[in-house]
C-alpha cells in the first residue's frame, strides 16, 4: 500500500492506494505510515480532490479498492455513492434503502467505518430533521463539505458558475 498526504480546506487528507485503486482517505496525517509524493491513482485522486474543493468536480472517477466491511457496511457505503451531490439522506432513510429500516444506528457505525471518506460521501448522511451528527473529520468539516456542495449545486441549478 502506498500513502500520500494532500492539503485541503478541511486540513490534511491522508490517501492510500493499493494495486487495485484508492483504498483509504482519512482526515489528518496518519502517523504510522511513510508518505510519498502522489503518483498513479494517488496523483489522480489528489487532482480530483483539488477540483472538488474548488467546486469544479461533482463526481469522482477513481478506481476504488474496498476489501473489508460486512455485507451491511458495504451496502451502506454503496448507498452513499448514490446520494446526489449537494443532497443528503438521513440515517433512517439509508437504513430503509439498504433493507433494514430499524438499523439507523448501524448506518452510523458503517459511516464511521467508511474507509474512503469524501470520495464515498458519508458526509451526505445526516440525522433526523437534517441534524448534523457524527463525522470522522469533525462536524465543522462535515458542515464545510455540505455547504460547499450545496452552494455549487445551487449555482449550477440557477445558471451560475
Amino acid at each position: 500500500m502506498r500513502w500520500s498526504v494532500v492539503d485541503s480546506p478541511v486540513g490534511p487528507l491522508s490517501l492510500a492506494a493499493d494495486e487495485a485503486g484508492l483504498c483509504g482517505l482519512r482526515f489528518g496525517t496518519v502517523t504510522e505510515v511513510e508518505f510519498a509524493p502522489p503518483a498513479g491513482v494517488l496523483a489522480v485522486a489528489a487532482t480530483q480532490l483539488s477540483a472538488y474543493f474548488a467546486g469544479e468536480l461533482t463526481d469522482f472517477d477513481l478506481p476504488l479498492s474496498v476489501r473489508r466491511g460486512s455485507e451491511f457496511e458495504r451496502a451502506v457505503w454503496h448507498r452513499m455513492t448514490t446520494i446526489p451531490y449537494g443532497e443528503t439522506e438521513t440515517y433512517g432513510e439509508v437504513a430503509a434503502a439498504v433493507g433494514d429500516p430499524e438499523a439507523a444506528r448501524a448506518v452510523g457505525v458503517a459511516c464511521n467505518r467508511n474507509p474512503i471518506a469524501v470520495v464515498v460521501p458519508c458526509h451526505r448522511i445526516v440525522g433526523a430533521g437534517g441534524k448534523l451528527v457524527g463525522f470522522g473529520g469533525g462536524l465543522p468539516a462535515k458542515r464545510f463539505l455540505l455547504d460547499l456542495e450545496g452552494g455549487v449545486a445551487f449555482r449550477r441549478a440557477w445558471g451560475g458558475t
